[in-house]
């Protein structure tokens, strides 16, 4: 039985859907470029703390790589919560980061401190860069190995790239309110042995606390919130200084991680034995 086609049927032609997609793919919309315009914020801020490195403003150098933190913490969830993500967002913020985190903080390190060094000084810059550019791209390929088991959820592989950042500006944020002990500070065997420090962390397997997957108890709820307003208030009082113990507390952290690292893994090898 052959079946007749209805003629007032109109079946679109080839050409027809060709310049739908066209249209579809030219129009874009606001939503899916506004995680895109947070990380292009966070990029200029990057670069303009190469600016005021070197024209030898330091705080508003300073200021620029935390204002880039800012940005680089904002972009990923403004993404989740528009529903635009995107490949090329993803390797955007990877390109914003460098610049942010890898060269600028080194530029600025060298121009506050290393360029004493000869030499020896600019090769530290380039081996800072050089690492945190390793490390994102190790970053961009661990999305999508599925092979990563469930306790790493809670850490870091290595030191990610604000605090690498953070780290690597700490004399210069403590030097704000103890100048008087520059000669340790400034000394550019001491910048450049912590700006190795911290690259050698940012390439290396040790794992690093992440609190995106964190539950606190409920007891802990209100002590921790009271912690949080004083360090707002130091914050606005110090803010320089209290960036720098933050840093120093985060690398005393460092240890404890590994250690608790190591008991979820063996906790979770113990699981697999038991089933």
């Amino acid at each position: 039985m052959i079946r007749k086609v209805n003629a007032s049927v109109r079946i679109p032609k080839r050409a027809e859907i060709k310049k739908k997609a066209i249209k579809k793919f030219k129009e874009v919309p606001f939503r899916k470029m506004a995680p895109n315009i947070v990380t292009l914020m966070a990029l200029c801020s990057g670069i303009t703390t190469i600016r005021f490195a070197i024209m030898g403003q330091w705080t508003y150098a300073i200021l620029c790589i935390f204002f880039a933190c800012i940005f680089d913490g904002l972009d990923g969830r403004v993404a989740r919560k528009l529903k635009a993500s995107s490949k090329f967002g993803a390797e955007l913020d990877s390109l914003s980061d460098f610049v942010s985190f890898g060269v600028a903080p080194a530029i600025l390190m060298y121009q506050w401190s290393l360029h004493t060094i000869p030499h020896w000084g600019w090769i530290i810059t380039l081996m800072f860069s050089a690492a945190m550019s390793m490390r994102l791209a190790r970053f961009n390929t661990m999305l999508d190995d599925a092979a990563v088991p469930e306790y790493w959820s809670h850490y870091f592989v290595g030191v990610p790239a604000p605090m690498a950042a953070a780290i690597g500006v700490m004399p210069l944020l403590i030097w704000f309110d103890f100048d008087e002990i520059e000669f340790i500070l400034r000394n550019p065997y001491f910048v450049g042995f912590l700006m190795l420090l911290v690259a050698f962390l940012m390439v290396s397997r040790i794992p690093t606390l992440s609190v995106k997957k964190t539950k606190i108890s409920r007891d802990w709820f209100v002590p921790l919130m009271i912690l949080f307003a004083l360090i707002v208030s130091c914050l606005i009082t110090k803010p320089w200084l209290t960036l720098g113990i933050f840093t120093v507390c985060y690398i005393l952290t460092i240890p404890i991680t590994i250690w608790r690292f190591l008991k979820d893994k063996k906790a979770a090898k113990t699981e697999i034995t038991e089933d």
